[in-house]
């Protein structure tokens, strides 16, 4: 059994394909409250250095400080951000993710009553922790 340690949590890592199944549920959740609650340090553990983003704005934010700048704007805030993960697929040291959001955002943020999209999310493990390295997120009607 290997440590993986993420955002401050120790995981236990195991070849069992629902233990790493579970771990990253477990990170896609801590990944969302903390873009939900505007927790930059955590998210700073969370996704890699390099990530990059296919946003629903139709733009791609090729960095995460780019980012970290677009929520301390308030252009990422949300008052409820919920994620169904419908799929988990792991290939070598990534996991890909894939399901629907429901977003409501507030602030200058807020041009909708509720976003309803669909996302991917692309999790590496290197030297014994999960990042996110990259995201697509379109709206859907």
């Amino acid at each position: 059994m290997h440590v993986v340690v993420s955002s401050g949590y120790t995981h236990a890592q195991s070849t069992d394909f629902a233990d790493q199944e579970a771990m990253i549920r477990v990170l896609e959740n801590e990944e969302r409250m903390s873009v939900l609650n505007g927790d930059t340090l955590s998210l700073e553990k969370l996704w890699a250095t390099s990530m990059i983003i296919n946003n629903p704005q139709n733009q791609i934010t090729s960095d995460r400080d780019e980012l970290f700048a677009l929520i301390r704007k308030g252009l990422i805030k949300y008052a409820s951000f919920e994620r169904n993960i419908e799929t988990v697929r792991f290939d070598g040291d990534l996991a890909i993710v894939m399901g629907s959001e429901i977003a409501e955002p507030v602030g200058s943020a807020n041009q909708a009553l509720k976003i309803h999209r669909r996302f991917t999310n692309i999790w590496r493990i290197k030297d014994g922790r999960w990042q996110l390295i990259a995201r697509h997120a379109n709206t859907i009607s």
